[in-house]
């Protein structure tokens, strides 16, 4: 065999085992090396931020000058209905509000209130004088059908019949009332069908609930 081959042949078995022996190096680190482990996801989620308001918003009805409160987030306790969709109850742990459809308290694009609506009203007058609340809010509602104008007189006249009923069933209670009607303002649902429609007409009652304790 020739010097200059052995010398070559020399050299390629000292690059083989060096080339083994730095495998062998990364191979025993990256065994004793431990577990890659990814952070643990928080155990409670950071509570969304509350829905923005327009403060300068015509439903809100501000008058000159006046400013929103800081936001808040109102827990609410509980959702429900009857199965006829005739009325509903939303309840927080501070406040109350029920809805009654105006099918069951009025005919159609009529304030005047039918017979089945006093024994409804004495309902609502008889839960309100359970939990005696200083002030009770009324607010008539109408789908989108016709002009605003219309719905906004007749929404108004209905609250106001709902109120004046109220306040006959509840007597001198010391209670302050705020009535309004809204017309087509704050739709709960799709006004464009009449599922949708019949529950937009409607008079919301809200009130302070009793303090438990």
């Amino acid at each position: 065999m020739r010097p200059a081959t052995t010398a070559r042949t020399a050299a390629a078995r000292l690059a083989a085992c060096a080339l083994t022996a730095a495998c062998l190096t990364t191979f025993l680190g990256l065994y004793d090396a431990p577990a890659a482990r990814a952070d643990p996801s928080p155990s409670v989620s950071p509570e969304p931020p509350p829905v923005p308001v327009d403060p300068h918003a015509e439903v809100l009805e501000l008058e000159k000058g006046a400013q929103l409160a800081p936001p808040v987030v109102v827990d609410i306790l509980s959702v429900s209905g009857d199965l006829s969709g005739d009325s509903g109850r939303e309840e927080s742990k501070e406040d109350i509000k029920l809805t009654l459809q105006s099918e069951v308290l009025f005919a159609k694009d009529s304030a005047e209130l039918s017979g089945p609506a006093g024994a409804r009203i004495a309902e609502v007058a008889k839960e309100i004088r359970e939990n005696s609340p200083r002030k009770v809010t009324i607010r008539g509602f109408t789908d989108n059908l016709g002009t605003y104008d219309h719905g906004k007189t007749l929404s108004t006249e209905r609250a106001e019949a709902v109120h004046e009923l109220l306040a006959a069933q509840l007597g001198s209670s010391g209670i302050t009332y705020d009535v309004a009607g809204k017309s087509e303002d704050d739709p709960v649902a799709d006004n464009s069908t009449e599922e949708g429609r019949k529950k937009n007409r409607r008079v919301e009652i809200s009130f302070g609930r009793r303090a438990e304790g």
